[in-house]
């Protein structure tokens, strides 16, 4: 029996392409390298900041120090505005009152950095209590690592078999397969379904509100 959901983020409740690329361009622009599209960037975000900025940097430059300071630089204009295209997907709205109506808790665990996870939280979704909003923080694993999306079940009251997990990334299946959870994959997302079956997806759902019929 399902007792708790934790969802992914990006790509997963909430459509923030635009949003991401606009920032990863204004530090581009700010070190003369190109700017990036944002449907270039959807096999490029999952993995933290710094791996998407590596990925979308020219290959000839690998110069680390130069990595972290777009980085950074992409981080604080994210941060000066954070959701300015970022919407949540039809039917998210809905599905969250259905688990509200339920009364099966929620929670949300990113690997984009913790404070632009919870800033864009709070802009897209100001009336959802979701339980616990954690995205990526120094010094703790990111996902695929389990320990922190197992502290977030804990804080919900269930077992790792009682909670259903929803995500659109190769990443997120492999996390919650060693986490123990009931995998389910966004087919809305950034990566799409050859890919959540290949990381081992127990479901895959074409909408979002599919996901109330598997409580």
């Amino acid at each position: 029996m399902i007792k708790a959901v934790i969802f992914d983020l990006d790509g997963t409740l909430v459509d923030t392409i635009e949003d991401i690329a606009a920032a990863v361009n204004s530090a581009f622009a700010k070190y003369g390298y190109p700017p990036r599209l944002g449907r270039e960037m959807y096999k490029m975000v999952g993995n933290g900041m710094r791996n998407l900025i590596k990925q979308a940097l020219p290959q000839a430059v690998s110069d680390q120090s130069i990595i972290e300071e777009c980085a950074s630089a992409a981080i604080k204009a994210y941060a000066e505005k954070p959701a300015v295209y970022s919407r949540a997907y039809p039917g998210i709205d809905e599905l969250l009152v259905g688990l509200k109506s339920r009364g099966i808790p929620s929670a949300i665990i990113s690997n984009k950095p913790d404070i632009l996870t919870r800033m864009v939280v709070d802009a897209v979704f100001p009336g959802h209590d979701f339980r616990v909003v954690q995205g990526e923080k120094p010094g703790v694993p990111r996902k695929p690592d389990p320990d922190s999306s197992l502290e977030i079940a804990a804080v919900l009251g269930a077992k790792p078999e009682e909670v259903l997990y929803l995500g659109d990334s190769d990443v997120d299946m492999l996390m919650a397969g060693a986490a123990g959870f009931f995998s389910v994959g966004a087919a809305w997302g950034f990566r799409g379904t050859e890919e959540l079956e290949k990381a081992g997806a127990m479901r895959i759902i074409d909408q979002p509100v599919e996901l109330l019929s598997l409580l």
